[in-house]
């Protein structure tokens, strides 16, 4: 079993950066990839920005430049710096884990990201 914690969502003015974490325990020997989704109301869950175990990173283009997925393999932490945060970047973010051949698919509760004046 594989179990994710978020943190770090809250509220920011536009420009202003926040930083999720994600930790995870349990299994993590199985994680191959870690991905980190957002949902606003109203829309369908979109991939944000991915790294695997060999640090292979790939984002969304609307966040290109402007965030940066890292990991703590000591701390078996994965991040997702958010900078030059805009209006339309507001959603829950989800941490995902999943290994190489699907059988691990596990999500954590999300936090809220608010960017608003």
């Amino acid at each position: 079993q594989v179990h994710l914690v978020e943190s770090g969502g809250g509220l920011v003015q536009p420009g202003g950066s926040l930083r999720l974490s994600c930790a995870a325990s349990g299994s993590i020997f199985s994680i191959y990839v870690i991905n980190w989704y957002r949902q606003a109301p109203g829309k369908q869950r979109e991939l944000v920005a991915g790294i695997t175990r060999s640090g292979f990173t790939n984002y969304n283009d609307s966040v290109k430049g402007r965030f940066t997925i890292s990991r703590d393999s000591a701390e078996d932490t994965v991040y997702l710096q958010m900078n030059n945060l805009k209006p339309e970047d507001t959603a829950v973010y989800y941490c995902n884990a999943r290994s190489i051949n699907g059988a691990v698919d596990v999500w954590g509760q999300g936090t809220q990201v608010t960017v608003s004046s």
